[in-house]
């Protein structure tokens, strides 16, 4: 939340003040607006009071036009906010009643419910627990105003996870729920202790439940009540009361503020530049393409289209018989019908022995449908594990097989890594399918219990996204077995990816080996590439610190080092308008990407429509900061920053988490140890790797304050 600047005049007030007076004053803006309180170099600073036309107020404290500090924010309807700000966001501790009566007292995070606080509703409901962004989420109690009361696990907003309901009656649940509703297993005790314990569902057919009398008699008997009662009469009653929506926050005022619509403004904010909309266009159509630019300046153009990455398998390629292979047997495993789905997996679908072999004949078997390929075998690997996996995931099982096993072909990417490995994109770009090694089946099978524990706990994990392990053997001479694994694209988006980086916190061989004019948005940069720090909102940043720490947390207990965070950048260009290159000549395929301007990115970050769409790693706004390296020696991996910065969408998440510390990475250590600095080379011990990604990464990734 900034103020509105003074005029040319009010600047010959502050030259003959001198710099850093603080004096009192009373502005009247032409829009209509009104200031009083303590002034700084046209900029309220301290303590003082803001009044906009259209009935909204702030008092309270001020530092370089924004709200820092403690104040007291009132809106038109009557609702008020009284607590910490920062940076003009409701952030800290505070409190906020809306216009019906409603209250909300605790912690916030960029506008947002977030830590614990206690929500009292306008039908006399209440929360009391915690929030994340702005939903009831962890442990918390709910209080219905006639009596019931809730105590245990919140997700997003819905009862979800173990907890007790206690009804007004007497009667009360303890057990799993998901989405406000009982699924899973947990009792049902009656007022006068007669229990129903087993498996709850909506789903008649998955309801389970056995009835025991009171007094601790193990010897079932048939049940008075019927179980279903308790879905159709009794959550009836115990509905929660949605939140109510803050129109807009404080600091989206400054969205109708007149003095920042066309007038160019550098503000101090760190060291770093921003420059208003009307601006960019005419500033950007003037750059020149620098030839000689070193590697570690700023991408100044961008090209207008991006080619599609990969070669279609078409027939006649080498591996066309190996894709329509992998097509049968997808179709065939997803669409294989199984036993309904529960989180709570028994150690022996985690069994490496749990696997399927399927025969594929060419003229097809009672289970197989013919086809135009050789004969060859299939394998599934824990198909019960993947399968639940997949619907953690979200993944509708229609959809993957569509876009995996559907009329269009794969793409397969020019050429394999060091690993030896081919990779395979989709046509609508979700999924990613990777050839890998048996020593990757055996780590990914032996860690598959903790994986799956890791990603169930934590829904925002930047680790790579399983969707299946499998196997194809073509039967005759060769005998050939291709293992592959299907992972999510994290570049499945409708944002162009400008840039690429591939990031572990290591120097050595960290760079990529095309020259500067080959380099393209489809070019995969490594360390010593990288001349950007990417600034994230506190809310995300935070949220990001803590789940790389969660991340390698996991990675180090299962003895994985190797990996590296994949990041994407797509620049927010607003250039339309043909570039000059340097011989003078205009080139209409290539844009300038924007420079920030001032709260960009907090517009995107509360716009509505774009919420939904924002979650960590994907499709995040952004600013990336120019650096410069002062030598190009190994030592200095991150540049200086150099205050300019570009506003981006940025995408980011770990991958290659399938190299354990092996004999040969040991060895590897220790035969590159004599010839460079240890520190500086990828094979290390995983606590060490862990250690060294985390503070590569924590010094890549910054707070935009």
């Amino acid at each position: 939340m900034s103020v509105a600047h003074v005029d040319d005049e009010e600047e010959e007030e502050v030259r003959a003040r001198g710099r850093g007076e603080v004096y009192h004053a009373e502005k009247v803006f032409n829009n209509g607006d009104l200031y009083t309180g303590e002034w700084v170099d046209n900029l309220p600073n301290g303590h003082g009071k803001y009044l906009w036309n259209d009935g909204c107020m702030y008092v309270g404290e001020w530092y370089k036009g924004k709200t820092m500090g403690k104040g007291r924010f009132s809106w038109p309807s009557g609702a008020t906010y009284e607590g910490d700000f920062n940076n003009g966001f409701m952030d800290g501790k505070g409190t906020y009643t809306g216009p019906q009566g409603d209250s909300y007292r605790g912690f916030w995070v960029m506008n947002l419910k977030h830590g614990n606080g206690t929500k009292n509703y306008v039908n006399g409901d209440s929360y009391q627990g915690e929030w994340l962004k702005g939903m009831q989420q962890g442990q918390g109690k709910y209080q219905w105003v006639d009596g019931h009361s809730y105590i245990g696990s919140w997700d997003n907003g819905f009862i979800h996870g173990n907890g007790t309901l206690t009804l007004g009656n007497g009667n009360k649940f303890e057990g799993a729920w998901e989405f406000s509703f009982p699924k899973g297993e947990g009792t049902y005790t009656l007022g006068d202790g007669t229990t129903y314990v087993g498996v709850w569902s909506m789903d008649s057919d998955e309801l389970n439940v056995t009835c025991y009398p009171s007094g601790g008699a193990d010897q079932p008997i048939n049940p008075d009540w019927d179980p279903h009662q308790f879905y159709s009469v009794d959550l009836t009653h115990c509905k929660i009361c949605p939140d109510d929506d803050i129109l807009i926050f404080p600091s989206q005022k400054m969205l109708s503020w007149p003095s920042f619509r066309g007038n160019k403004s550098i503000e101090a904010n760190g060291g770093r530049k921003h420059y208003s909309w009307d601006h960019d266009v005419e500033a950007m159509a003037d750059l020149q393409v620098d030839d000689t630019a070193p590697r570690n300046s700023p991408p100044i153009l961008l090209p207008k289209t991006i080619k599609q990455q990969g070669v279609t398998i078409c027939k006649g390629h080498k591996n066309y018989e190996l894709m329509l292979n992998l097509q049968l047997g997808i179709r065939h495993s997803v669409g294989r019908p199984g036993p309904p789905l529960k989180p709570d997996l028994k150690s022996s679908a985690f069994d490496p022995k749990e696997k399927v072999w399927t025969r594929f004949p060419p003229e097809g078997s009672k289970h197989t449908p013919p086809h135009p390929s050789c004969e060859f075998k299939w394998k599934d690997y824990c198909p019960l594990v993947f399968r639940t996996l997949r619907n953690l995931f979200k993944v509708d099982a229609a959809d993957y097989m569509l876009s995996i096993c559907g009329n269009d072909a794969l793409r397969e990417l020019s050429s394999p890594g060091k690993s030896g490995s081919f990779f395979y994109l989709t046509h609508d770009d979700k999924y990613m399918i990777k050839t890998i090694k048996k020593a990757e089946v055996k780590v990914l099978l032996r860690m598959l219990p903790a994986y799956y524990k890791h990603v169930r706990t934590f829904e925002d994990t930047l680790v790579t996204r399983f969707y299946g392990l499998h196997c194809v053997k073509l039967t005759g001479a060769t005998q050939k077995k291709v293992r592959f694994v299907i992972m999510g694209n994290l570049f499945c988006t409708e944002y162009a990816i400008h840039r690429r980086f591939d990031l572990k916190g290591s120097s050595h061989g960290r760079t990529t080996d095309k020259p500067e004019s080959e380099i393209d948005p489809t070019t995969t940069l490594k360390d010593l590439d990288l001349n950007y720090i990417f600034r994230l909102q506190r809310f995300w940043f935070q949220e990001f610190c803590r789940q790389v720490d969660r991340d390698c947390d996991f990675l180090e207990q299962e003895r994985i080092m190797d990996y590296s965070l994949l990041v994407g950048l797509h620049f927010r260009d607003s250039c339309i308008k043909p570039v000059k290159e340097a011989n003078g000549k205009t080139n209409s395929e290539l844009l300038a990407p924007r420079l920030s301007r001032v709260d960009e990115t907090d517009k995107l970050v509360f716009d509505p429509n774009q919420w939904a769409s924002i979650r960590l790693g994907i499709n995040m706004p952004a600013r990336a900061e120019v650096t410069v390296r002062k030598t190009d020696c190994e030592a200095q991996i991150i540049g200086e920053p150099t205050g300019e910065c570009y506003e981006v969408i940025i995408f980011f998440g770990i991958i290659d988490i399938l190299q354990d510390y092996d004999i040969s990475k040991k060895l590897e250590h220790a035969y590159k140890s004599f010839q460079y600095d240890p520190t500086s080379i990828s094979a290390v011990d995983p606590k060490q790797y862990s250690k060294r990604f985390r503070d590569f990464i924590f010094k890549v990734f910054a707070e935009d304050g």
